[in-house]
């Protein structure tokens, strides 16, 4: 009987032993493939998080290819075992910037679902062609900018937006926009709409209908004003003048707007001989506003526009001084003088340079 009841024991401990032996095995394993699956089965060799622009028609193959480039892998049969619970079979295309460290779980789900990283567009005022926006707008993007400045001068593409070639440039207000990599052109175009619209809120269209203005001629009035002057202290006075201007339907006479006609924006001084260029950008010879902005102004610029001072001034000329400001005038008499000294003094240099 005590020999019996020694054999059970003995048994009862054998069988204790074996069934914790069997669960620190189980239980090693799930936490294992907890931390694979949950925490980490990917790390970036560097440390470091990485990016990958996954292209249309991208096989696991080549989306691997490319991870194992910057990234160890812990175990590749968790992975593979993983990627079957999941039914893994190809990455959506898209822009993706994986952590330092990642789970079998995020990463697949990510590349499965397109869970894509954002990218950021972004431009300034200092734009000022439709060749120049394109080259800016695509940097970060699958487009090229062959595509979209194609788009940009589409007038029959532009027409639901209430736009045309020469305009298309005031939806693209300067700023930094976060989209996906791979966006379209009309997503893009839509978005654009979206900030537009944003912008010009009631409060604004109320004031751009007070001066007799619509948002676009609102733009291109600010893309004129800041190619006058780079001192910002000046730029109501300026917008001001234009404004009195345009509300008379006179020449609007402004040397950026023969820059721009000439496509030298390098141009430090515009001679007679330049008034001459034929160019419906040339307001010398054509009264009220060019078809279009002669850069992307900013929404800075933009509000100094709606919210001008009143005034009666109607010509400007640089300082003799050549301080970065201007002499305003409202009549020509007073305006013609101030030409005079500015001119003297710009002679006067030349010939002590010369």
């Amino acid at each position: 009987m005590g020999k019996y009841e020694w054999t059970k024991a003995r048994i009862l401990r054998w069988t204790l032993g074996v069934s914790g032996w069997i669960f620190c095995v189980i239980l090693i394993f799930v936490v294992e493939q907890y931390y694979r699956w949950h925490v980490c089965n990917f790390t970036s060799r560097d440390g470091e998080p990485h990016s990958y622009n996954i292209y249309e028609g991208a096989t696991l193959d080549s989306l691997f290819t490319l991870l194992r480039e910057d990234y160890e892998i812990s175990t590749e049969t968790d992975l593979k075992m993983h990627m079957r619970i999941l039914l893994f079979r190809y990455p959506e295309p898209g822009h993706y910037v994986l952590p330092a460290q990642i789970g079998d779980r995020d990463l697949i789900e990510t590349f499965k679902y397109g869970r894509q990283t954002p990218v950021r567009i972004t431009w300034n005022n200092f734009v000022r062609t439709r060749e120049e926006l394109a080259g800016k707008v695509t940097t970060h993007l699958q487009m090229d900018s062959v595509t979209l400045l194609q788009y940009l001068e589409d007038d029959e593409f532009l027409k639901p937006y209430g736009l045309n070639k020469e305009t298309s440039r005031c939806l693209f207000i300067p700023n930094t926009y976060e989209v996906y990599w791979n966006i379209t052109v009309e997503q893009l175009f839509d978005r654009m709409q979206r900030e537009f619209n944003r912008f010009w809120n009631a409060e604004r269209r109320a004031k751009a209908d007070s001066i007799g203005l619509t948002p676009v001629e609102v733009a291109i009035v600010a893309s004129i004003v800041e190619g006058e002057s780079h001192n910002k202290r000046e730029l109501p006075l300026i917008a001001s003048l234009y404004l009195n201007r345009v509300h008379k339907n006179m020449p609007l006479q402004s040397c950026p707007t023969i820059k721009y006609a000439l496509g030298d924006f390098k141009l430090r001084r515009v001679l007679y001989s330049h008034l001459n260029v034929d160019s419906p950008y040339n307001t010398y010879k054509n009264p009220g506003l060019p078809p279009g902005p002669i850069r992307c102004p900013s929404p800075e610029t933009i509000d100094i526009v709606l919210n001008a001072p009143k005034t009666d001034y109607l010509f400007m000329c640089a300082s003799p001084e050549l301080n970065n400001t201007h002499i305003f005038s409202s009549s020509y008499r007073s305006h013609a003088a101030a030409a005079q000294q500015y001119r003297h003094t710009m002679d006067t240099i030349h010939w002590v340079n010369e």
